[in-house]
């Protein structure tokens, strides 16, 4: 195909999705319906794709924010014919125009490559389906003798005998260009809406002695469109449990591939297990051999081969290396780097920090903007005290460290090498290397204490 312009209908309200939100930026696995409509738009390398947009549309534009479209103003929605006619004056005058709508989302590349391979400068080419319950949907009227589609009906203009029809208009079609305009000029809104039907083309080609071909997606769902809430979680189950199957096409083992959610790329190597009600959002990659436990949270994320990641944890914007063992209930949070063999255990935060091998924080501990070394252990309680109410101030602790519970480490502050810490210390100052430090009051014992007595009213 020498010429390809790509026209996307996104002026609908939505006003049934109950939101200030446009319909087109609703999400679909965490990005917007029009932005899955878009990536589906460019595989197939068009000369341009041209958004037709109307209510919220100066909101779609800040939203979608891609250079190479051509936003077109619907300033009235007077039907999809009455869109793509907007459109026009920035068509070419040769090749084909496919059109797509905005809150379709689900519709495949190869589903549409099928469609193109039968456009021709003399022929329309229609995506049609069939459905159980076609209600709603313009459906597909052919001739009873040759097969050939005649014209689509509308549901509400539709006869008794027509609603019968199972075979729906998806409203997905690959016009010849050089036909268009006078298509488009001689439609007019005599129907129960009272709008331009981009589907009376239909009728008129048949009329004109054009050719109407169709295709069918491989899946009905693939043309299904959001108008209310509900729809719009049933496309969300349907697209993960695309992705469901193909994790477990590559050899990841799922187990329940109706519990998860996938709301960007999740990249896996071998052997990866991922548990119950796990949620991977942004660029997340696991190695070889990781497992993810029950209930965590990925957000941005590398994770190295061997590491486990244990039940209820949050991680984002980090990156773990290989054998680390994390949670359960842990925080990961962006700026932090854990290199091989380190644990991070129940109920300890990491923040903006580096952590190097061989290192453990076990217990409920948080490290925030600071650099450790090998082999260190953290222990239970134990803070990095990193503001101090205007700035944030770095802890650096060296190789060999064991740092005793319950302690703060009051930054800028450095621990040397080999240091041990005991347990309960507050520690404003650098500590020597390979000596114990620590800062306790005396502690008393007052004889002949008695502790205070509620006084019970009379």
């Amino acid at each position: 195909m020498k010429q390809l312009d790509i026209v996307i209908l996104a002026a609908g309200a939505g006003k049934r999705m109950q939101s200030s939100l446009p319909k087109v930026l609703h999400p679909l696995a965490g990005r917007p319906l029009l932005s899955h409509v878009l990536d589906t738009a460019h595989t197939l390398s068009p000369n341009q794709v041209c958004v037709v947009y109307g209510h919220g549309g100066e909101r779609v534009k800040q939203v979608i924010d891609d250079s190479s479209l051509v936003w077109i103003r619907q300033a009235q929605q007077l039907g999809t014919g009455h869109a793509l006619k907007q459109a026009l004056p920035s068509l070419a005058e040769t090749g084909h125009t496919l059109v797509l709508f905005g809150d379709v989302p689900l519709v495949k590349s190869a589903t549409l490559w099928a469609l193109l391979e039968k456009a021709t400068d003399d022929r329309l080419v229609m995506l049609t389906t069939e459905l159980d319950d076609p209600s709603g949907y313009g459906r597909i009227v052919r001739d009873h003798e040759t097969g050939s589609i005649q014209s689509i009906v509308e549901e509400k203009d539709a006869t008794p005998a027509q609603k019968h029809i199972c075979e729906i208009n998806t409203g997905i079609m690959v016009f010849p260009n050089r036909l268009l305009p006078a298509w488009l000029a001689r439609l007019d809104n005599s129907n129960a809406q009272g709008e331009y039907y981009l589907t009376d083309i239909v009728e008129m080609a048949a009329a004109d002695g054009v050719g109407i071909e169709s295709a069918r997606p491989a899946n009905s769902w693939e043309t299904i469109g959001v108008n209310n809430k509900r729809q719009l979680a049933g496309l969300e189950r349907i697209y993960q449990q695309e992705i469901a199957d193909d994790l477990m096409a590559q050899g990841v083992m799922l187990v329940d591939p109706a519990r998860i959610d996938v709301r960007g790329q999740l990249i896996c190597g071998r052997d990866v297990e991922i548990d119950i009600n796990c949620l991977f959002e942004g660029d997340v990659r696991l190695g070889d051999n990781v497992k993810i436990q029950a209930h965590c949270i990925l957000r941005n994320v590398t994770i190295a081969a061997g590491t486990v990641i244990s039940p209820y944890s949050l991680i984002e914007d980090a990156c773990l290396g290989t054998h680390c063992r994390v949670g359960p209930f842990a925080r990961i949070r962006p700026g932090t780097r854990l290199d091989d063999a380190v644990h991070i255990g129940n109920f300890v935060e990491v923040k903006n920090s580096q952590i190097a091998s061989g290192s453990k924080a076990n217990h409920l501990s948080y490290i925030g903007d600071t650099v450790i070394g090998r082999h260190v252990n953290i222990g239970a309680g134990t803070i990095t005290c990193n503001y101090d109410g205007a700035s944030k101030h770095q802890t650096i602790i060296e190789d060999d460290v064991f740092i005793g519970s319950d302690t703060q480490l009051v930054a800028p502050i450095r621990v040397a090498r080999g240091s041990t810490i005991g347990a309960g210390s507050t520690i404003t100052r650098d500590t020597p290397e390979d000596q114990l430090t620590l800062s306790r009051a005396k502690q008393l014992s007052i004889a002949n204490w008695k502790r205070p007595k509620k006084i019970k009213p009379e």
